[in-house]
């Protein structure tokens, strides 16, 4: 089941904004909380303020338990944007853009959460079948040897 918050008109650029979200998708939400936890960046608080709601729905909502959460989306969107003046020399002025943007995470608990030992453990289990396969069939190559894709040169007089 997915569930989902959304932070409506953050005062801080989406650029800046989505640096921290790219860090976070895939995650579980225990990681993804401790990343933005300390992570000295403004957009850091902002997305730790709608990570957490998301969680509290999910608890709330849709009784989801926290532990087997993930992070599924974390999309940051532009929003409004307010044009200001700023007097510039000799009697010109310029545009300042304050920039808003729209914060949106979608948790899910339907996407497998991989740690470092269940990746170890299907990556021995592929390697030894890869080993099994080479040894019912195929010959084996020496190390560093290259296969031969064409004739060799002849010298040149």
């Amino acid at each position: 089941m997915e569930v989902r918050a959304i932070y409506k008109y953050a005062k801080i650029s989406p650029f800046k904004a989505r640096e921290v979200t790219r860090e976070i998708q895939g995650l579980p939400v225990s990681a993804a909380l401790d990343i933005v936890a300390y992570s000295p960046k403004k957009a850091a608080a902002l997305v730790n303020k709608t990570l957490k709601s998301a969680v509290a729905n999910a608890e709330n909502n849709a009784n989801l338990k926290v532990d087997g959460l993930v992070v599924k989306e974390a999309i940051v969107g532009e929003g409004p944007t307010m044009k200001r003046m700023m007097a510039r020399a000799r009697g010109s002025g310029s545009r300042i853009l304050k920039r808003s943007s729209h914060i949106r995470i979608v948790l899910t608990d339907e996407i497998k959460i991989e740690t470092r030992e269940t990746r170890k453990a299907e990556q021995k289990a592929a390697k030894k079948k890869a080993s099994v396969g080479k040894a019912e069939g195929e010959p084996a190559k020496a190390k560093g040897e290259k296969p031969k894709t064409h004739a060799p040169r002849k010298p040149k007089k």
